[in-house]
């Protein structure tokens, strides 16, 4: 039963997350691409406050695997980089949290790019 419960958290903060892209996209003039970078921000500005973890805790993939997620992953990695580095963990910090998924996505994007044709709309 407590299973149940965890998927049934992660489904509505997760569905929420998206209901709330979508309804950005239906309602505004604001594209995609701007949502998005909106996103990464909340993210980010979540991780700085320190709200991200005790939502993280009980939401748990729900609001770590969408956009969100990430930019509290970029966050959380210059914040620990500018404690043991300095200023510079700014710029490198970041990068290094997320390097993985980066690596992944890039990886990806160009297989799906090898085995599939592009096509206009």
């Amino acid at each position: 039963m407590d299973y149940f419960l965890t998927y049934l958290w992660v489904f509505l903060i997760g569905g929420l997350i998206c209901l709330l892209g979508e309804v950005l996209i239906i309602t505004t003039k604001i594209t995609s691409s701007r949502i998005l970078v909106i996103f990464v921000l909340i993210g980010v500005l979540l991780e700085a406050v320190g709200i991200f973890a005790p939502i993280s805790s009980f939401a748990k993939a729900g609001i770590t695997v969408p956009i969100i997620g990430f930019g509290a992953s970029l966050a959380r990695g210059a914040i620990s980089a500018v404690k043991s580095t300095g200023l510079i963990g700014v710029f490198t910090g970041g990068l290094q949290a997320t390097a993985g998924g980066i690596a992944a996505a890039v990886g990806f994007a160009f297989l799906f790019g090898l085995l599939f044709k592009s096509k206009s709309k």
